[in-house]
């Protein structure tokens, strides 16, 4: 007769390499991650800019409605948008925008099967951060340039 009551948890019993038996956790979580590994931290940042996404969505959404009630009150999101607060959250979303366009790009390729190996998994994380560095001035210089 087996002690395994659930035959689920069987699934969650593995060995380590040296031979000695260990409980798998039920999931995996922030504890089983090492932050300092380049995969790692950006698999969670790629999470976390996509949350960052949808609250970034609201201040949109919050502009579109002003453009469309009327001048008063777009020009209050106006006043806001352009407040130390409002860049600072306008240049996060620009990171966060291209951090998580970068990282799409990324898991694109690994979706076609290519860039798997330990090498390319690191150059390719690298050059999601240098991009997005790179490319969150490039869109400010723009739009300076634009704006003024």
């Amino acid at each position: 007769m087996s002690k395994i009551k659930d035959s689920r948890e069987a699934t969650f019993i593995g060995r380590r390499t040296d031979g000695s038996t260990l409980r798998r956790p039920l999931s995996p979580h922030l504890q089983v991650y090492d932050m300092v590994q380049i995969t790692s931290g950006l698999s969670i940042a790629n999470r976390i800019t996509g949350c960052a996404w949808t609250v970034g969505l609201i201040f949109m959404v919050w502009w579109l409605v002003a453009a469309a009630a009327g001048p008063q009150a777009f020009a209050n999101v106006q006043w806001f948008l352009s407040s130390f607060l409002g860049i600072l959250i306008l240049l996060g979303m620009t990171a966060a925008a291209w951090f998580h366009t970068l990282g799409g790009i990324r898991h694109l390729v690994w979706d076609a099967g290519f860039a798997y190996d330990l090498p390319s998994t690191h150059r390719s994380g690298q050059a999601v951060m240098i991009g997005t560095g790179v490319m969150t001035v490039l869109t400010w210089l723009v739009a300076i340039i634009a704006w003024a």
